[in-house]
């Protein structure tokens, strides 16, 4: 639990001249052994107040509109399988392979613009603020999916739905995980696996609705029907209400622009701990969603086209979102930067799981692969912002995340092109699962570095706070005995 700390009036910071002021105007977070922390928050006078987080009202509502965001954005990015057969039939064939290929990009470059744009959206979201930039980025999703309804070639939707639509996705996505640790300190984890959850429930009901819409009314009203989604997120955007207070803008010029540590924050890179897990999520991305977009090919190969793919899928969504639930909860009882261990085991399994699939010759044991695939899936997502917290404080955790999300876009983007290369290069896709299995175990491998890292930072911070603190009381033991010595001598000269 975040709790309130008041320091005394007359206290400077260690190391802080006397001449000068201490800054005012930051809110310090210290991290506790026990992986809580205190946020003190300067006041407008001379003492500082305490913040505490409310863990609930207004929050329960903020949680709500975080999760439509999480739903309606992935929920449709996911349901884009079903919008690409309407496009294929919209404009040609489904069996003109060309066209296949150019409609397939316009998910791709949807999906991956979503994640590319995070470090520009952290830093609209420090200097604008959460509310701004979420409801800001709906609102540009809103036209871009408006517009692509009303295209006629394939053409313009690169630019409408691959570009226009998913950029306003990217920033109404990341201030709904930022704006939860304004609200959530001890319930942050099962918070986050709610509004997580959002985007399973989304991606397992969509796919059932959009079938029936776009039999129903075609694919132009179906997407102006799903535009409704993106003005109820830009409503819920409008929930925002940040609570931390921000840093003070003006520079000592006077001027009201924006100072360059708060458009490029490198605090987040001097914490050792955050670099390894920026370099370890994207490493263990690599051979990550491989099975999600190869898995139904590799079933029609391996049982044929009757087989019942879409039960995989179903198994995946449901065990993802129960796994976000469950392990939402659980990271609220670990400590710290020990919850990294979650998403160790968590990569641990899916690239265990993902060597597996080859070795699966009848259907069940594919289901029971994808059970657990999806547990950890959800696992893996859930405490991705709890880790943040941990690792670079609450006034950092914008940028921490984005440049994460954004380090993430290219091996979500290089990983399956590469097994689709050696499927078509050894005609099965048995090497391919075989090697999207070490990635994950790499990356895992990796991760397991953070917790002994951040425990020896924080033991050296002791030393040096313990050597600190013997050298204050050194130098006032020094300016005593110098005192007396003053004493003794005038009364020498007196008598």
């Amino acid at each position: 639990m975040l709790e309130g700390n008041t320091a005394g009036k007359d206290e400077l910071p260690a190391g802080e001249p006397a001449g000068e002021p201490a800054e005012e105007t930051r809110p310090q977070e210290e991290k506790k052994e026990n992986g809580d922390s205190k946020v003190i928050v300067p006041a407008t006078g001379p003492e500082e107040v305490e913040f505490v987080h409310p863990e609930g009202g207004w929050g329960w509502i903020v949680m709500l509109a975080a999760m439509w965001c999480n739903g309606s954005v992935f929920g449709i990015q996911n349901a884009f399988g079903i919008l690409f057969l309407s496009l294929l039939r919209e404009f040609g064939s489904e069996n003109d392979e060309d066209l296949r290929f150019r409609t397939a990009w316009v998910g791709s470059l949807s999906m991956g613009m979503i994640f590319f744009c995070s470090p520009i959206v952290s830093v609209f979201t420090d200097v604008l603020g959460c509310r701004i930039t979420a409801v800001g980025g709906a609102a540009v999703g809103l036209v871009g999916l408006l517009a692509s309804s009303f295209v006629t070639s394939l053409g313009p939707m690169y630019f409408t739905y691959g570009i226009v639509f998913a950029c306003g996705c990217s920033f109404a996505y990341q201030p709904s995980l930022v704006i939860l640790g304004h609200y959530f300190k001890k319930r942050l984890g099962l918070v986050n696996g709610i509004v997580t959850a959002g985007s399973s429930i989304f991606t397992i009901t969509l796919p059932f609705v959009l079938s029936d819409l776009l039999e129903k009314v075609g694919l132009q009203n179906t997407m102006r029907v799903l535009c409704i989604l993106m003005f109820v997120l830009m409503l819920a955007g409008f929930t925002y209400k940040p609570l931390l207070p921000v840093k003070s803008s003006n520079t000592r010029t006077g001027s009201h622009c924006p100072p360059m540590n708060k458009i490029f924050n490198i605090n987040i890179w001097k914490s050792l701990g955050y670099r390894i897990w920026a370099f370890g999520i994207p490493a263990a991305l690599y051979g990550y969603f491989v099975p999600y977009v190869h898995l139904m090919k590799h079933v029609e190969e391996r049982f044929g086209k009757d087989a019942s793919k879409e039960v995989l899928l179903m198994c995946i969504g449901i065990t993802s979102g129960v796994g976000r639930l469950i392990f939402g909860r659980v990271a609220d009882y670990v400590n710290g930067v020990n919850k990294v261990y979650l998403q160790v085991t968590s990569f641990f399994v899916i690239g265990l799981m993902s060597m597996m699939i080859p070795l699966c010759n009848i259907f069940g044991g594919l289901i029971a692969v994808c059970l657990l695939m999806g547990l950890f899936d959800g696992c893996f997502i859930c405490i991705m912002a709890p880790i943040a917290f941990e690792l670079v404080g609450a006034e950092d955790v914008s940028q921490a995340i984005g440049f994460l999300l954004g380090l993430m876009s290219v091996p979500m983007t290089v990983g399956p092109p590469i097994a689709g290369f050696l499927r078509d290069r050894l005609g099965n896709y048995d090497v391919a699962f075989y090697l999207a299995g070490i990635p994950p175990i790499i990356g895992g491998a990796v991760l397991c570095l953070i917790p002994w890292v951040e425990a020896r930072r924080k033991n050296r911070e002791k030393e040096e706070a313990l050597s600190r603190d013997q050298e204050v009381s050194q130098k006032m033991i020094e300016h005593e005995k110098a005192q007396g010595d003053a004493q003794c001598k005038t009364g020498e000269s007196v008598l």
